[in-house]
This record gives structure tokens, sequence and C-alpha cells, in this order.
């Protein structure tokens, strides 16, 4: 079955999604808060889930969640706070408080990214141009292309992960860490940490060259098309109607509303000297719809356009 092309504010106006954007990645990144980012993580995927197809957002979590892991186990390293010693490493001790702001750390950082990539899908380059494109085409360029820079080298990075994985079997070095676990056997063994560590910095050398060299082809040809040369039109106009009124004014009175949820959670929880405890709270409700309006948007536009 063909998957649908209409997602999430499609029918509406470029600046109802950039409006919800807005204060959904404000949000996100501005609550340091465990349910809050939670939330927020899990209204990123289930719309990654209906855009992108389940299979394709669970397994960007191969290495959405070792990241968190590594934060996680990392953040005791630098900031050795807390009152609950867990372990010690000579001098240094490691507290479960660290722990648990690392891995909250992690998953913002999941959640932003997930966002980002949920942005690159429903604002497409025609309409960041028109939105912003006559009054500020540079900055709405450099918008829409920072916006497809995460799904883009993500994509990239896999194809260079298979290529090495490729030359390494075919060298009669065994598989990389990569795909180690598809593989198994002892040969997944014997490049051990050093060899993962060479294959990371490979693939990262690889994809910056690539990037910068994409980069000049793209001044290249902006420059052979006459890019700031003269005052350029929109591919698409898009006519701001009465519902799209509706829809902006819905969204800013349930942005503050939920700006305030988020101030008074945040401000309510602390991770030093010790976690606070979690209670039931409803404001939790109207901040998980507005995380998962997305999605169920999606799901109804998918449905009218069947």
């Amino acid at each position: 079955m063909t998957r649908s092309v209409h997602t999430a504010f499609s029918s509406a106006h470029p600046v109802v999604p950039a409006c919800y954007l807005v204060f959904t990645l404000a949000l996100t990144m501005g609550s340091m808060q465990p349910a809050l980012i939670a939330i927020s993580l899990l209204g990123a995927l289930a719309y990654g889930c209906c855009a992108r197809g389940v299979r394709e957002s669970l397994a960007s979590l191969r290495w959405q969640l070792p990241f968190v892991l590594l934060v996680a186990l990392v953040n005791p390293l630098f900031s050795a706070a807390g009152s609950t010693e867990v372990a010690r490493f000579g001098v240094r001790a490691v507290y479960l408080e660290s722990l648990a702001y690392g891995c909250a750390m992690g998953a913002l950082f999941v959640a932003s990214a997930l966002w980002f990539q949920a942005a690159a899908r429903m604002l497409s380059f025609d309409k960041v141009m028109a939105l912003a494109g006559n009054a500020a085409p540079v900055v709405a360029l450099m918008i829409s292309m920072t916006m497809r820079l995460i799904p883009h080298f993500a994509r990239r990075g896999r194809q260079v992960a298979g290529v090495q994985a490729v030359n390494a079997r075919a060298a009669g070095a065994g598989p990389l860490p990569s795909d180690a676990g598809s593989t198994g056997g002892p040969q997944a063994s014997r490049g051990g940490v050093s060899e993962d560590v060479r294959a990371r910095l490979r693939l990262t050398s690889v994809l910056m060259g690539w990037g910068m060299e994409d980069s000049l082809e793209t001044a290249d040809a902006m420059r052979a098309r006459g890019w700031g040369a003269a005052r350029r039109t929109t591919y698409t106009r898009y006519r701001f109607s009465s519902s799209d009124a509706a829809a902006l004014v819905g969204l800013l009175a349930g942005g503050c509303l939920c700006a305030v949820l988020a101030f008074t959670a945040t401000s309510q929880f602390s991770f030093f000297p010790t976690v606070t405890r979690l209670v039931a709270w409803w404001g939790y409700l109207p901040y998980a719809a507005w995380m998962l309006l997305p999605a169920l948007l999606h799901l109804r536009e998918g449905r009218m356009f069947a």
C-alpha cells in the first residue's frame, strides 16, 4: 500500500505548523523534567511512526537508545554531584542523581532530534520559503537546510556504514561492530573496542568530507542559477484563511498553557541533591495532548485523503 503524502498541518497555512513547532521545540528543550521529557519523546516517536512508518522509526532507536545510555554514563564523570553514591572509582564517586540527570539529558537530545525530523516533514522547502522567503531569503534557506541536515546525515551514515561492513567482510576482517549483532560468530569481537572506535572515526570523517563537498556543489549550483540576483517568487501561494486564523489562535492559547504547565512542573522538580519524587498530576494530560497533536492530525488527514 502506498504511503500517503499528506501529513500533519498539510492543509493549513505554513504559519500554523511553524507556530506549533516553535512552541514544541521550546517546550522540549526548556523542560528538564523526566515526565515532560518522556511525553515529548513519546509524541515525537508517535508522529515518526505515522509519517515515516513504524519499522523505520523503531530502527532509529538503534542509535538513540545507546546515545541516552552513553550520556547517562559519561555525565557522572564530569558532574560528580548528588547524595546517593552507587559506585566509586578511585577518588571519583558516581552518584545516582548524576546518572538520572545524564539519562534525562540524553532523552532530551533524542526528543529534540526527533522533533527536528518532524519539522522537516511538516515544513517542506517550499513552505519555509513561502513563510519567510521574501522577508529573509537567506534565513529561510538556512532553516530549511538545517531541518534537512539531520535525516540526510542519518541516511548517509547508514550507507557509509553498510559499505564499510561489506569492505571489511571482503577483506576477511570480519563484520564491523555496527552489523556484528546481526551476523554473530567469533569474528565479531576480533577488532575489539579499538576497531569499533576506528570504524566510528572513519565514518565521521567520511560524513564530514561528504558534507563539505555537498556544500561546495550546492553553492556552485545556487550561484549558477542566480541566487540573490533578483527577488524570487515561491512555488506555491498559500492563502491565510479564517480556519487558519482560528487554528493559530488555538495553538497560541494551547502553547501558552503548556508553557505555564511546563514551568510549574520544572520548577517543582530537582535532580540535586536528591531526585524529587514524581506524582500524578492533571497538567500532564494537556501537555500530552499537545505533543500527540501531530500524530492525531496525521491519522485524521490520512483518512480524509485516502
